[in-house]
């Protein structure tokens, strides 16, 4: 048998073979790189499960991390919207702070409150706490994404990570937070703290990201949530270098970098600046107006308001019609949600909005 390595495109391929179309040549990846395609891609954050009966079924009795560490299962998940809806590229299921647990810190996904951290971080000896992760760390990690790029075939998938920043929030908090005081009061109060906690982060949200990308990813997407929490000043002097080494650190990697947050519409020219490839972007800013802040060498990912999709279908066309628009102008568009998919939301309306979107932007062959 043909030894198997990996490509520049992160996708399998053996040696001596000449490899034509595939992921790298998919109309998502294509529109990561400002490159025309048939049709505007699109998919959506939180596609894998969340509005899906079939996901709510196999999640019923088994804990969020633990579904995370289970390959079989990552797999089955992942692949769910991809069969029913037909979107453009599958998204890993994972959870952001996977690589943190495999770090060494303690903390669980408590089911309605989110991330909750055993001991939240509050001086230099819970930095060091944090170790830094290997393959071998997140091996499940590793075995769900070659199983997931042998069954996708040409659909690429996308890897993800927290940011830095966000991470950082998650541990100093203690668990999710409206105001993110705590998280403020360190970065403000001692900065050389708060630096190396983020130094920290980054190195190991760069390995699990790596891991990743080995294993086969088409791209990768770097999720600062509530990075919209700040304000401009203080995102490029806490935060912007983090992130930027992160984005740095995979740029030889030959796959296509997502950098996406909320309530970013002011940051969205620093977040430029970080190292991506594609910016996404909330409901809240145009995609022609984020074009301007983020400049035209990168391409732009949303930005349906995700609570349009529990309007009448007349209401959902008309926004689907205004984004597909708005996107004509940007360098490359890439169409989603400007958040995550809500679990209310009627599975059947995405699917509608998926062939909506390639209709509507559907493009002559060359």
């Amino acid at each position: 048998m043909a030894a198997m390595t990996t490509d520049t495109t992160g996708t399998a391929a053996r040696d001596g073979e000449s490899r034509r179309g595939g992921p790298a040549d998919s109309p998502f990846v294509r529109a990561c790189r400002r490159e025309p395609g048939p049709h505007t891609p699109v998919w959506f954050m939180r596609q894998a499960g969340r509005s899906l009966p079939e996901y709510r079924e196999i999640r019923a009795t088994v804990p969020m991390l633990e579904s995370c560490r289970r390959p079989e299962l990552v797999t089955e998940i992942t692949l769910q919207p991809v069969r029913r809806h037909g979107v453009d590229a599958a998204i890993l299921f994972s959870d952001i702070v996977v690589p943190v647990a495999a770090a060494g810190v303690d903390l669980d996904i408590v089911p309605g409150t989110g991330p909750v951290v055993a001991e939240p971080v509050r001086a230099a000896a819970d930095v060091e706490r944090i170790r830094p992760i290997t393959r071998e760390d997140v091996s499940y990690v590793d075995e769900a994404v070659r199983l997931l790029v042998a069954e996708l075939g040409d659909t690429p998938l996308i890897g993800f990570a927290g940011a830095p920043f966000t991470l950082a929030s998650y541990l100093v908090e203690g668990g999710p937070s409206r105001t993110h005081a705590k998280t403020k009061a360190l970065m403000y109060g001692d900065p050389d703290l708060w630096h190396a906690l983020c130094a920290r982060l980054a190195e190991v949200t760069l390995a699990f990201l790596r891991v990743q990308v080995s294993a086969g990813v088409s791209a990768v997407q770097l999720f600062d949530s509530w990075a919209g929490a700040l304000s401009e000043a203080d995102y490029r002097r806490y935060v912007l270098p983090h992130s930027a080494h992160v984005l740095a650190g995979l740029a030889d990697a030959g796959v296509p970098r997502i950098h996406f947050g909320v309530g970013t519409a002011e940051l969205l020219g620093a977040m430029g600046e970080a190292g991506a490839d594609v910016v996404g972007v909330d409901w809240r800013t145009p995609l022609d107006v984020a074009t301007r802040r983020i400049g035209p060498d990168k391409a732009v990912q949303g930005n349906l308001d995700p609570c349009v999709l529990l309007a009448p279908w007349p209401v959902v066309e008309a926004e689907v019609r205004r984004i597909l628009d708005q996107g004509r102008s940007t360098p490359g568009h890439v169409f989603n949600l400007g958040h995550g998919v809500l679990p209310e939301t009627d599975p059947d309306v995405l699917t509608r909005v998926v062939a909506l979107v390639h209709e509507l932007s559907a493009r002559p062959a060359a």
